[in-house]
C-alpha cells in the first residue's frame, strides 16, 4: 500500500496548488472520498495507483472547464453603467444550480443578486431596478449595474454552484473590486448637421454639443462669442433650426457642466453658421452654354422660316397681279371656272361716243345697260385678282 499511497501523493500534490484557498476544504473532501472508493476496489498497488491517477485527472479536467474568468479590478463612472464579468465554459457533466453575487464592504458581506431554479432575486433594496444578469449566452453570469452611485464601490464576489451527475456539488468563486469615481466634464465639441456649417435659407439643420464626464451633464447654447455679447438660445445638447433664416447667420458656442467633485463648467470653441440665399439646382457651365446655343439656333431657324414664307406669298401676289393686268389690257375674260378665259381685242379707250343727233329714250336705256355690263365685268376681274393673290 505504501507505493500506491506515494503515487497518489505524487500525482495529486500539485492539485492543491491549483485550487484557490477557499476551496481547499472541498477539494480535500472530494479526494478523500475518491481514495476510499478506490481502496475498496483492490489492494494491488498498480491497480490503486492507476485508479487514483485517473480520478485525479478527471477531477482536474472538470475544474479547468468550470473555471470562472473575469477582471480583478475595474473602475466605473458615477451615474453610468458597468458590467462585472464572470464567465465559465459549460460542461455536459455539470448543471448550474445557483449564482450568487455578494458585496463585501466594510468587512460586512451582503447578497446583492441570486439566481436559482425559481428565478432572479435582487436582495438589496438599493439595487432594485439597477442590476441584471444576461440569459442569452450559457456560461455568462456577469452582473450589470446601472446608474452607479459612489456607495456601490466595494468587492463583488461571483459564486457559482454546479451539480454533477453523481449528485455532488461543485462551487467556484471570483472576486472583482469596483471603484466608482466622478469624472469632471471635458471641453465640449460642436458637430454640425449633414449640411455642414454653410446651409441654404429655409433648410433644416442642427448643431450638437458633445462632452464626456460623469452624468448628468447639462448643456447650454449661446449665440455670440465667449466673453462678448451673447444670447442664450437653448438649454439642450442639440440646437435645432427647423427653417433657417438669414438672421440665423452668426457664431455659436455651447457650455457643458456636471457635478463632479466640484461644479465644473467647460466652453466649446465658437463656430460660424452661414445661411446663404436660396439657390436652385445648379448646372455645370458647359450645360448652360449648350442650352443657350440651342435656344439661339432654334430662334434663328424659326425667323428664317417665317421670312421665307412671307417672301413666297409676296412673289405669288405680284405675279398674279401682273398676269391679271395683262389680261385686262388684252381683253381676256376669265370665268373663274377651270381658269377658262376668252380673248377679246381691246378697243380704243380714246373712242369718241358722242353724237350730235338726239338720242331716244330707249337708247339711253341701252347705253346704261352696256355701261352696267362693263362695270360688272370689271368688278368680277378685280375680285378674281384678290382671290388668286391669296393662294400661297
Amino acid at each position: 500500500m505504501l507505493p500506491a499511497f506515494l503515487s497518489f501523493l505524487f500525482y495529486c500534490s500539485y492539485f492543491f496548488f491549483y485550487v484557490y484557498l477557499p476551496h481547499r476544504v472541498q477539494v480535500v473532501a472530494e479526494l478523500f472520498y475518491l481514495f476510499l472508493g478506490v481502496t475498496c476496489l483492490d489492494d494491488q498497488p498498480d491497480d490503486l495507483s492507476t485508479a487514483l491517477l485517473q480520478g485525479c485527472s478527471g477531477l482536474l479536467s472538470a475544474l479547468a472547464i468550470l473555471e470562472l474568468t473575469g477582471t480583478h479590478d475595474t473602475e466605473g463612472t458615477w451615474k453610468s453603467s458597468i458590467t462585472l464579468p464572470c464567465v465559465y465554459e459549460p460542461s455536459q457533466d455539470f448543471v448550474q444550480q445557483t449564482v450568487i453575487w455578494t458585496l463585501f464592504r466594510d468587512q460586512s458581506p451582503a447578497t446583492v443578486f441570486r439566481r436559482d431554479s425559481s428565478g432572479d432575486h435582487i436582495l438589496l433594496s438599493q439595487y432594485r431596478g439597477r442590476v441584471s444578469m444576461p440569459n442569452s449566452m450559457p456560461g455568462d453570469v456577469s452582473l450589470e449595474i446601472e446608474k452607479l452611485e459612489v456607495r456601490d464601490s466595494g468587492h463583488y464576489t461571483c459564486k457559482v454552484t454546479w451539480r454533477a451527475q453523481d449528485k455532488s456539488l461543485l462551487t467556484r468563486e471570483r472576486t472583482t473590486t469596483v471603484k466608482v469615481v466622478k469624472v469632471a466634464v471635458t471641453k465640449p465639441i460642436v458637430r454640425p448637421g449633414p449640411l455642414g456649417f454653410t446651409v441654404p435659407k429655409g433648410a433644416r439643420t442642427s448643431l450638437t454639443c458633445s462632452a464626456k464626464g460623469s452624468p448628468p451633464i447639462t448643456y447650454r447654447w449661446f449665440k455670440g462669442e465667449p466673453g462678448g455679447n451673447t444670447v442664450l438660445v437653448s438649454n439642450h445638447a442639440i440646437l435645432m433650426f427647423d427653417s433657417l433664416r438669414t438672421s440665423d447667420t452668426g457664431k455659436y458656442y455651447c457650455e457643458a457642466e456636471n457635478r463632479a467633485s466640484s461644479q465644473v463648467m467647460q466652453q466649446s470653441d465658437a463656430v460660424q453658421l452661414t445661411v446663404r440665399g436660396y439657390q436652385g439646382t445648379s448646372l455645370p457651365l458647359y450645360l448652360i452654354i449648350l442650352i443657350v446655343v440651342l435656344c439661339v439656333a432654334v430662334v434663328c431657324v424659326v425667323i428664317a422660316l417665317v421670312l421665307c414664307k412671307r417672301k413666297t406669298k409676296k412673289d405669288n401676289l405680284n405675279e398674279i397681279t401682273d398676269h391679271n393686268s395683262k389680261n385686262l389690257t388684252r381683253g381676256e375674260t376669265c370665268s373663274g371656272v377651270n381658269d377658262k378665259c376668252t380673248y377679246e381685242e381691246a378697243k380704243s379707250r380714246g373712242e369718241n361716243n358722242y353724237t350730235s343727233q338726239p338720242v331716244k329714250e330707249n337708247e339711253y336705256e341701252t347705253i346704261g345697260t352696256v355701261k352696267k355690263n362693263d362695270y360688272a365685268t370689271l368688278r368680277k376681274a378685280t375680285a378674281s385678282e384678290y382671290e388668286l393673290g391669296d393662294v400661297p
